[in-house]
């Protein structure tokens, strides 16, 4: 096992890891771990200091790959001026500072908001245990002996058939995963070249996926691109932006696509998750 810590500001783990931006984090008694590519990770923050701390199997002595996917050297503080400095945003900054968008692989984070569609994220969780378990390659051993598994490829889900997903528990969800699979494993569509592209092309490629549409794609092209304007419109958010920039009265989807552009300025995806994960805690707490 690796061992390395990071001394870092305006980071918060609970936040940006517990804010729903991937489905592989498990939080027990204050650590968080989790399998990032071919690693299995466990992080820790101290309380005080903030250092920090990353442990990981296999051994690695080059943790740059660590640092881009949790975008340590983001400047998050730039970032957060950029915003509006509307009320809600701003109490949402205020309560969760620090929290980072990550940079996942771009297959794994699009085959699991596919799987995302109409679930909670309990239940995403435990279909990406069950497919990463049957079809995933085996990467260390956790503290109680139990093998831990990588993401499987497109490649492996594309060779299997479409029952053999619903048996994760995917239900309407597995011929979608599929399709995308085969997709990309046969070269149709090039995850790499999505990042070259201008934001609307780059969308548009990805909605000609199977049960891929607008909030998927963002999804994908936030967390995983690098696409710093996408904008995921779910149910949670959709309800925040007519609830405390429309008045409760309801609005079309290009319309709330329009304001979105217009008001929260070129950093929107970080403004997204600031408003999602305040107003999802809210719920929880109320």
């Amino acid at each position: 096992m690796s061992s390395h810590e990071f001394v870092v500001e305006d980071f918060d783990l609970d936040a940006t890891l517990g804010s729903g931006q991937a489905f592989r984090w498990q939080r027990v008694s204050g650590r968080w771990s989790g399998v990032v590519g071919g690693h299995w990770l466990r992080l820790t923050q101290d309380p005080e200091t903030r250092v920090l701390r990353a442990d990981i199997v296999p051994e690695v002595d080059d943790w740059r790959w660590l640092r881009t996917y949790l975008q340590l050297d983001c400047r998050l503080a730039d970032v957060l001026d950029s915003f509006p400095k509307d009320a809600v945003l701003v109490e949402a900054v205020g309560k969760w500072r620090g929290l980072r968008l990550l940079r996942q692989d771009p297959w794994e984070c699009l085959a699991t908001f596919i799987l995302s569609s109409t679930k909670q994220i309990v239940q995403i969780q435990q279909i990406v245990m069950l497919l990463c378990e049957r079809f995933g390659e085996v990467i260390a051993t956790d503290d109680d002996g139990s093998p831990v598994y990588a993401f499987p490829t497109a490649a492996r889900l594309g060779s299997v058939g479409e029952a053999a997903l619903r048996d994760c528990k995917m239900g309407f969800r597995a011929p979608n995963l599929l399709a995308c699979a085969r997709t990309i494993s046969d070269g149709s569509l090039d995850l790499e070249a999505i990042r070259k592209r201008p934001l609307n092309e780059a969308r548009e490629a990805l909605m000609r996926l199977p049960g891929v549409g607008p909030k998927i794609a963002d999804c994908a092209l936030l967390f995983a691109f690098g696409f710093a304007e996408a904008f995921p419109v779910d149910v949670w958010i959709a309800r925040v932006l007519t609830n405390y920039y429309f008045n409760g009265k309801p609005v079309a989807l290009p319309v709330l696509r329009s304001f979105v552009l217009g008001h929260f300025g070129p950093h929107a995806g970080y403004a997204q998750q600031y408003l999602f994960h305040h107003i999802r805690m809210l719920s929880k707490s109320s």
